[in-house]
């Protein structure tokens, strides 16, 4: 929940001014040192470096340093972990990692840490597919619990409390009880759960809560948004920082909050994080970190322009009977306790063309660029830092809409794709782990029916897995999956082909559960 901006300022110190990794490697380059290790460009912008000068500016070959240097990681007092321990105080938590292979490293890390509390997780079903490679990978052990879903657009939101109470004492009862569970939060459409009663459920079953919250890493800094859920109880909070807080693409943090599994954690998330990191980071992306946690930090003022940008950007919408802003009716969904008013999903069924259609002419014809889109919707995200130009935005969209209406009017309207309702999971007839590696065969997607799944399928956008390893495949999933490859922004990661004419399946079931013991 929002929550009030005194408690925010006071509890943040006075280092918060500073970034020490940008600053230490700023010095480093000021001092013009001479590099003759790697990375290969020597760091000098006139020489091996003017390819990427050109490119990019002299200053990222500058201040692309490499790891192990004194005055800028080495030491307990190096300026690298200072900034560490500054982004967990900004973000409430006990300890930050920062991650330069994105969320999905993340979501990788924390599979693996929480396989040291047990074996069997409990996830909602539309978690990231890199939580479910982190799955194979660890080898957990999954149950799912379904999310409120919006049938009409194909929009998965969240779970309340009482949802993940339930099922987390179904599997206690089947002799099965959660050692972890993983939710999402906010989703991609900006619906946001209540992270602290999720943490409590949790806890009082005696499992550690993961949030995927890649899409609010903004989240805490203002009082006009929810609070960041490392200070709601999350033991463990995926943040994807360059999403909507203006880090560079591919920076994320890991967050470790506060709750009873803090001191099991924190060894088994380092462990974690080293066997998924590089040996050779960027610092170009971790200082992109460094300098975006002090932006938001000391961007008040800014945040409270995007949010009030935003705002504009829905009346404007709401005047425009052509459209129709989607969190205007979250309400009636329960697991949704706030949203992120910087996430802007609009309903463009009224122009009797599909949102994929919307999307492509917005880029076509005008140079703008929406985050995604399904069969009914285009959603704008806003960054934390920015205000977009609103003229132009409402302009092309206004544009659009008016070449709608008139195809519409010639008769070439009701261009609407419809899909099939986002589909149930299929029995888990296999350990994952048992059937990603098992014996194989890619066979046509109407004999596959039945069978179980090899392969994680899931489809972009946003990324939530329809298929996962040892999953029985199911009409209405090759239907779902079908749909959405068909379309023209999407995508179905994982799939054997690209229009999921074939799906791999496990050979033999029982000879792959034998031989995994």
């Amino acid at each position: 929940m929002p929550h009030e901006e005194p408690e925010l300022r006071a509890a943040l110190s006075a280092a918060q001014s500073r970034a020490p990794y940008v600053e230490a490697l700023d010095r480093h380059a000021r001092a013009r040192p001479l590099h003759v290790m790697v990375p290969g460009h020597g760091s000098v912008p006139g020489s091996g470096g003017a390819h990427l000068a050109g490119l990019l500016g002299e200053a990222v070959v500058e201040l692309d340093a490499p790891l192990m240097l004194e005055g800028i990681d080495l030491g307990d007092d190096a300026p690298l972990h200072e900034a560490l321990r500054l982004a967990a105080e900004a973000w409430g938590a006990r300890r930050a990692w920062f991650l330069t292979n994105g969320s999905s490293q993340g979501n990788r890390t924390a599979a693996l840490a929480v396989r040291g509390l047990g074996e069997r997780v409990l996830m909602q079903r539309s978690s990231h597919s890199s939580f479910t490679d982190g799955v194979l990978i660890a080898g957990l052990i999954p149950a799912f619990v379904a999310p409120a879903v919006d049938q009409r657009n194909g929009i998965a939101h969240g779970l309340t409390p009482e949802a993940l109470a339930a099922a987390l004492a179904a599997e206690t009862r089947a002799g099965r009880p959660a050692h972890s569970v993983y939710v999402v939060s906010p989703s991609y459409f900006g619906s946001t759960a209540d992270v602290a009663g999720l943490a409590r459920v949790a806890h009082e079953h005696g499992a550690a809560l993961i949030v995927d919250a890649a899409w609010g890493a903004h989240f805490g800094f203002h009082p006009g948004l929810p609070e960041s859920p490392a200070r709601l109880g999350a033991d463990l909070v995926v943040s994807s920082t360059h999403k909507l807080g203006g880090s560079l693409t591919q920076s994320a943090m890991l967050l470790l909050g506060e709750g009873p599994f803090a001191e099991r954690l924190e060894a088994l998330v380092q462990r974690a994080y080293t066997m998924t990191s590089s040996t050779s980071v960027s610092a170009i992306l971790m200082a992109s970190l460094d300098a975006t946690r002090h932006a938001l930090v000391q961007g008040h003022e800014a945040i409270g322009r995007a949010i009030g940008c935003a705002d504009r950007f829905r009346a404007l919408l709401r005047a425009d009977p052509r459209f129709s802003v989607i969190s205007d009716g979250f309400g009636r969904f329960p697991d949704i306790v706030a949203t992120d008013p910087l996430r802007i999903p609009v309903d463009v069924s009224g122009l009797g063309q599909s949102g994929h259609w919307v999307r492509e002419r917005l880029i076509a014809e005008h140079g703008v660029y929406f985050e995604m889109s399904t069969a009914t919707t285009i959603v704008a995200v806003f960054g934390a830092l920015a205000s977009p130009d609103l003229d132009r935005l409402m302009a092309a969209l206004a544009a659009v809409a008016d070449e709608a209406d008139a195809l519409r009017a010639a008769g070439e309207g009701g261009a609407m794709e419809e899909f099939p309702p986002l589909p149930e999971p299929g029995m888990l007839r296999l350990l994952p782990r048992a059937a990603y590696f098992a014996e194989s065969a890619v066979v046509p997607a109407t004999e596959a029916l039945g069978q179980v799944s090899a392969d994680t399928l899931a489809a972009y956008p946003p990324g939530i897995p329809n298929l996962v390893p040892g999953e029985e495949i199911t009409a209405e999933t090759v239907s779902f999956l079908q749909a959405v490859a068909a379309s023209p922004t999407g995508v179905v990661r994982g799939a054997a082909d690209p229009r999921v004419a074939t799906l791999r399946i496990v050979r033999d079931p029982v000879a792959a559960s034998l031989q995994a013991g």
